[in-house]
């Protein structure tokens, strides 16, 4: 049996939102992606009145990415926000192989994901062409689907978890048999999962 930690991503390996940030960040460096705001907004609103889910609101967020060069921006972003990655997580122990699980799109963690030797990569996939999510959300039990899909449960041994949200990222606490760690503004503060949570 293997043993694996799992790794949340936004706003636990590095300190904030990739997908939202990579958002503004073409915005800056392809202005005339503007014409899209209001679509953006529109649904933003239609999720907020529950019209319409997250992940209907999330379906239609990267749908500009005909209009950019996908690839240099992703790099470019990755330029400039690699250095703020978590110094933890960079001197981890590595004894152990690491599943990152993330919502974030596939296209935008992949460079990502090769800078920092992560082997194990399992996010939100996207169509490159279009922008618009294939299948589900990589989010809440959604993540325990998609592992199980990577990994056969009986072959693999959770120990570590790691994750800034405790509302959403319950299930993924609930496979550790080792230490369960809440991400609070990059510090990691270590938890015991039956203190949190209660079935």
């Amino acid at each position: 049996m293997k043993d694996i930690d799992i790794y949340d991503f936004d706003k636990t390996i590095v300190p904030f939102d990739s997908g939202s940030l990579f958002i503004g960040y073409c915005l800056i460096h392809y202005p005339w992606i503007i014409v899209y705001v209001p679509v953006l907004i529109i649904f933003a609103i239609l999720m907020v009145c529950k019209i319409i889910s997250f992940t209907q609101f999330k379906r239609v967020c990267f749908m500009f990415v005909p209009m950019i060069p996908l690839n240099r921006a992703v790099k470019g972003f990755w330029d400039r926000h690699e250095s703020e990655v978590h110094s933890w997580f960079l001197k981890r122990d590595k004894s152990r192989e690491i599943v990152v699980i993330s919502a974030s799109p596939d296209f935008l963690l992949d460079d990502i994901k090769s800078r920092l030797e992560i082997k194990n990569l399992i996010c939100t996939l996207h169509n490159k062409k279009t922008g618009a999510i294939i299948g589900e959300n990589c989010r809440g039990e959604e993540k325990i689907d998609r592992l199980y899909k990577e990994f056969d449960r009986d072959e693999i041994n959770v120990v570590d978890v790691y994750s800034d949200s405790l509302k959403h990222d319950k299930y993924i606490f609930s496979l550790s048999n080792g230490q369960c760690y809440h991400i609070v503004k990059g510090e990691k503060i270590p938890f015991n999962y039956s203190d949190k949570f209660h079935d």
